[in-house]
């Protein structure tokens, strides 16, 4: 049998929340072979959870996540400045 791993990522990055958001989201929806089971969802935060049979698989996922989040947020400053 295998273990079921997970991760829960929770950003807060005040008025720009929902535009990051917006930003990687587009990103998971067109991504239908993700070996993960990734799902986002936007509060007042973005909380993204994945899930994975594969600890490898978990790993590049947070790993990308990560990434985008902190491109998205390095663009929209970027503009702002």
């Amino acid at each position: 049998m295998m273990s079921n791993f997970s991760a829960k990522i929770i950003v807060n990055a005040k008025d720009k929340t929902k535009a990051i958001f917006d930003s990687i989201n587009t990103d998971n929806k067109f991504y239908p072979e993700n070996p993960t089971n990734t799902n986002m969802k936007f509060t007042d935060k973005i909380i993204i959870s994945i899930e994975s049979d594969h600890i490898p698989h978990l790993r590049a996922n947070l790993n990308s996540s990560l990434r985008l989040i902190q491109a998205s947020y390095d663009a929209i400053e970027s503009v702002e400045k």
